[in-house]
């Protein structure tokens, strides 16, 4: 047996614009409601996920991916602190199962794209009581 020489091939890769990295960022999002409707959610529950997450998209500023659990304890200690309880189990529930998604599907791609390595916000100081399972399809 031969040893061979072991590159890291980041070096190759050829940046990822911005634009690019949107795109990205909307596939993502439609691959996820593509895997709850083949897990058989109805159209209603799929949009209300939908909606929790580009509601707490639009406050933090940045693809969902990037945050972290600090971030998470503003976002439901601060700004859903006068919320209904139902809100922010909603959105809660919502962000972890886009963060299995996220893990089960785009891991590898986006520790690629961002070195970074997906773990949901979401730790056991600041989930929600209320039980919430989530429902995917590992199929795709």
């Amino acid at each position: 047996m031969a040893l061979a020489v072991v590159r890291d091939l980041r070096e190759y890769r050829a940046p990822v614009s911005e634009q690019e990295f949107a795109e990205f960022e909307t596939d993502v999002l439609a691959g996820f409601v593509l895997a709850r409707a083949s897990a058989g959610l109805v159209d209603s529950t799929i949009r209300n996920d939908t909606n929790h997450l580009e509601l707490i998209r639009d406050w933090f500023g940045r693809p969902l991916w990037e945050m972290e659990p600090a971030d998470a304890d503003v976002y439901f200690g601060k700004v859903l602190r006068d919320a209904k309880p139902s809100t922010r189990t909603g959105r809660a529930g919502a962000l972890a199962v886009f963060f299995q998604f996220l893990e089960l599907r785009h891991k590898v791609e986006l520790h690629n794209l961002t070195g970074r390595v997906i773990e949901c916000p979401l730790d056991e100081m600041n989930r929600p009581r209320a039980s919430v399972e989530p429902q995917l399809s590992a199929y795709m």
